[in-house]
């Protein structure tokens, strides 16, 4: 647990680990782990936004549905400060710069669209280069908007898709040094849902991940 009051819980959630239960399964889940240990203090567990499972770091859960429905207005409004470290394949021409794309959803795969497309969604971030590794790059991003894969697509369409991002680039199979995407949500800020003071919390990427760092620093 990385934050707890009486409104609000946020986990640090492993990579591999399912946010939230899938349909028909008993694999577990932060949402199901969290409510078992919340049920010993007669307290509940809320999901406020979703981490992808291959994804580490930072989850938010409510336990109340009136401070889940005040947390969900922010993600809606795009308030709150939701930062990911993602290591990229290659050396960004900028070493920052804003993103912008159009979705397109089919089956559980983000495609890119044109603007006009009525069925697409906007996606927005704004990135910035934090290392230079050999043949790559470690990068922070902040979501603007909160897409389904929004990261993993728009850094691959700039031309430098996540590492082990075996989704949407199958030669990734072939990466060694980290077994899932090397994408991790670092840093969160939201208003309290019921003081209205800022929350902030950070959480330190984890060792598979440091791991792949200090492969591909320079000697």
């Amino acid at each position: 647990m990385l934050y707890e009051d009486d409104a609000v819980i946020a986990l640090n959630k492993p990579a591999k680990l399912l946010a939230v239960p899938a349909e028909n399964s008993s694999t577990p889940s932060a949402l199901s782990l969290l409510s078992a240990e919340l049920r010993r203090k007669r307290q509940r567990a809320i999901v406020v936004h979703r981490v992808d499972r291959y994804t580490s770091g930072i989850l938010l859960f409510a336990k109340t549905w009136p401070d889940r429905e005040a947390l969900v207005r922010q993600f809606l409004e795009h308030t709150p400060v939701r930062q990911y470290l993602a290591v990229v394949r290659g050396h960004l021409k900028d070493k920052e710069g804003t993103l912008v794309h159009h979705f397109r959803q089919e089956g559980m795969f983000q495609k890119l669209t044109r603007e006009r497309d009525r069925k697409g969604t906007r996606a927005e971030l704004r990135y910035s280069v934090e290392r230079v590794l050999r043949g790559a790059s470690l990068v922070r991003v902040s979501l603007v908007t909160g897409l389904q894969n929004q990261i993993r697509v728009q850094l691959s369409a700039l031309g430098h898709p996540v590492i082990g991002d075996r989704k949407y680039h199958p030669e990734e199979a072939s990466e060694r040094r980290i077994t899932r995407v090397a994408l991790h949500a670092a840093h969160l800020e939201f208003a309290h849902p019921r003081t209205g003071e800022n929350v902030s919390i950070d959480c330190e990427p984890p060792s598979d991940f440091q791991a792949l760092l200090q492969a591909l620093k320079f000697r």
